[in-house]
């Protein structure tokens, strides 16, 4: 389904929300559930879309099935800080796999890392 807006291909939209694959980086067994409406943040999420949300999640999560993945992830990135690349809110689902090199490295990797301390850290 052609867009001109996204960079990547529509699997699945209905009137708040879009499916969208992940077609850049190594995982290839992944998808974003981006809004239609353009806010940066899932702060910005109103009660609408956060009741559409939850089907759209069992929607993508079927998706991903189809592929067998040996686990997943699923988040937000929030601001450049947070590893945002786009001014526009999305989340992300995507299948791990047991023989990825990261494989087990979830979401608590990047905090669980002393690699990652901060030189001066707020109390």
């Amino acid at each position: 389904m052609p867009n001109n807006i996204l960079r990547c291909n529509v699997l699945y939209e209905d009137d708040l929300w879009y499916i969208t694959d992940m077609v850049d980086g190594e995982l290839k067994h992944g998808y974003m559930m981006i809004t239609k409406r353009h806010i940066k943040t899932p702060f910005d999420i109103n009660e609408e879309e956060w009741a559409q949300l939850r089907d759209l999640i069992k929607k993508c999560k079927a998706m991903l099935d189809e592929s067998s993945p040996d686990g997943a992830n699923l988040g937000w990135n929030i601001s450049p800080v947070g590893g945002q690349n786009v001014d526009h809110a999305h989340l992300h689902l995507f299948g791990r796999f047991a023989d990825e090199p990261l494989a087990s490295k979830g979401l608590r990797y990047a905090f669980k890392q002393p690699s990652n301390k901060r030189g001066s850290v707020k109390e």
